[in-house]
């Protein structure tokens, strides 16, 4: 099986506002950017969507490492509570009703096709292709800003 880094982020103008995703998958040296933005969406909403736009990039099954500075993304796919909240009909613990059910349920489908491995970086810390990323899910947003 092949192994891909996909690195992501998110970014938001406001939240809810203007947002952007970015997602850049690298297999060797090989380099796959993809970035979108939005009039009005939401920080978490951009965060996710840009690792479904990776994923969605695999044509293959792969092993991939995916690095995102997003604890809602990393903790909600590597311990395993996303998949909870769709068991729970989209209801989390606290019996507050799961946000983006339906990217979330996008993201399990793509996430249950490949290997997964998760790693949480921290943001604007000097990791290069997350500061990348960053760069341009601001630049994708700030087409859509006033």
């Amino acid at each position: 099986m092949k192994e891909v880094n996909l690195y992501t982020d998110g970014a938001c103008k406001g939240n809810p506002g203007p947002g952007g995703y970015a997602a850049i998958v690298v297999y060797g040296v090989h380099e796959k950017v993809i970035s979108e933005g939005f009039a009005q969406t939401t920080n978490n909403r951009m965060e996710l969507s840009a690792v479904i736009a990776g994923l969605s990039a695999l044509k293959e099954r792969c092993i991939v490492n995916l690095y995102s500075d997003s604890k809602y993304v990393i903790d909600g796919l590597s311990k395993g509570w996303a998949k909870k909240w769709k068991a729970n009909n989209w209801v989390k613990s606290d019996k507050q009703k799961a946000l983006n059910p339906e990217l979330w349920d996008q993201l399990l489908l793509l996430t249950d096709q490949h290997e997964m491995r998760y790693f949480w970086v921290k943001g604007h810390d000097g990791h290069a292709y997350n500061e990348r990323c960053d760069q341009l899910a601001v630049a994708a947003a700030e087409r859509f800003a006033l």
